[in-house]
């Protein structure tokens, strides 16, 4: 059997029947642009979900003290447990396979700007909480690791709390009272998606050095400990190598998760991850579907074309051709079809996912520019290989019937057809 010859075959049957053939290959172009923007739509929202969730930092830990369940070193169950000095750094120097610590207490400030004094939520940190935390600076600058051995009264303000204390009037370099102390503003962050917090999103935030509390409210000790493990991986070995740390300092049992609460945003982003993928998959299901509807045409259209040339078959037959020629043959030339259409349907598909514009998602809650956080019709490789892999499964169990009933066929009865 020649391949060439067969595809050059499949192409004069289109052509002969070139209605039928269009209005066939229309219903498969239809259906592949569904699957393609289907796809590309669960991924866009997946992608958008997850940046919203990442606001939130990069492999981040998050600790806090709460009360023990379990008794341990002759202490009775239901003790409170809160974090004192030392305890960051006790991690910190005791733990080498974390890539960073801080310290964190969330707070509320009176925050003063000539004669305009605003309350605003306020987080005192350490030098590696921006890097973990994404605390991206758009005007001035982050902390350094003078203003800590220096004790630098220095702030810097979410965009949205800059806006809500200065009016839109430049920040940067002004100085502010916080609490009736003097702080520079060093720093106004860019403004970022987020829809996880403690203590309200970054945007509505003011940020400190952590030693500054000992003057804003005479407070050594932090309210949590922020960690990022080296490795994602590492997670939850890292959330209980802290935990045996901190029972240690604190007189409570290791594996009671209730003496030392955590935040797992690694465990969280995993979940967001299965999300999107899921939401693909359910849509990929819908839009194959629809390709399936498509694919019923190829069928009916490949039965009629065995119908119209069973003297075809018959004539194949008595000069030698074997079953599986025969069958191959017709579900070539059914695949030919497709294939044809569902390249013509990828080209569709790209194009309007460029026409189509990004539908809003977090942009209108966030303000962002250049559409960002919204859900943007993009065909991926990825996309573009799972519609391919649908397609060519469609074309084939379309093809499959009209084929096996071609080579079925008994050579004498074919011959003798009208």
């Amino acid at each position: 059997m020649n391949l060439h010859e067969v595809f050059t075959e499949s192409l004069e049957s289109l052509n002969r029947n070139r209605v039928r053939s269009l209005l066939t290959m229309l219903g498969i172009m239809w259906g592949l642009v569904t699957v393609v923007l289907l796809i590309s739509y669960g991924r866009g929202v997946g992608d958008a979900v997850m940046e919203g969730f990442l606001g939130i930092g990069n492999n981040v830990v998050m600790m806090w003290g709460g009360q023990t369940s379990m008794q341990a070193g002759g202490e009775r169950s239901g003790q409170k447990v809160k974090f004192i000095e030392g305890d960051a750094e006790a991690v910190r120097d005791s733990l080498p396979f974390l890539s960073a610590v801080s310290r964190e207490t969330d707070d509320g400030f009176s925050v003063k700007y000539g004669p305009k004094t605003v309350n605003i939520s306020a987080k005192a940190v350490d030098l590696p909480y921006g890097r973990m935390r994404r605390l991206d600076v758009e005007q001035g600058r982050y902390f350094e690791a003078a203003d800590f051995s220096e004790h630098r009264q220095v702030v810097i303000f979410g965009l949205h709390a800059a806006e809500k204390l200065f009016n839109g009037y430049p920040p940067v370099g002004e100085v502010v009272q916080i609490e009736g102390q003097p702080f520079t503003v060093i720093g106004v962050l860019r403004n970022k998606i987020q829809d996880s917090s403690n203590n309200g999103p970054d945007n509505e935030n003011i940020f400190v050095p952590f030693d500054t509390m000992r003057t804003l409210r005479n407070q050594v000790a932090p309210d949590m400990i922020v960690f990022q493990p080296s490795t994602p991986e590492m997670h939850l070995r890292a959330i209980q190598a802290v935990r045996t740390v901190l029972a240690q300092r604190h007189h409570f049992d290791p594996r009671d998760d209730k003496a030392v609460s955590a935040w797992d945003t690694i465990d969280d982003a995993k979940q967001m991850v299965q999300f999107g993928i899921a939401l693909q998959v359910l849509l990929g299901i819908i839009g194959a579907m629809t390709l399936a509807v498509g694919g019923v045409g190829v069928m009916n259209i490949m039965l009629v074309s065995v119908s119209e040339r069973t003297r075809e078959i018959g004539l194949m037959k008595a000069l030698g051709a074997r079953r599986r020629d025969i069958m191959m043959h017709f579900l070539l030339e059914s695949l030919v079809l497709t294939l044809i259409a569902g390249a013509v349907g990828m080209v569709v598909a790209v194009i309007a996912g460029h026409l189509i514009p990004p539908m809003p998602l977090y942009s209108a809650i966030y303000k962002t520019a250049n559409h960002d956080g919204d859900i943007i019709l993009r065909a991926s490789g990825s996309t573009m290989i799972v519609s391919f892999v649908i397609l060519s499964f469609v074309g084939v169990v379309s093809g499959l019937v009209p084929a096996m009933r071609a080579a079925r066929m008994d050579p004498v009865v074919a011959l003798r057809h009208e």
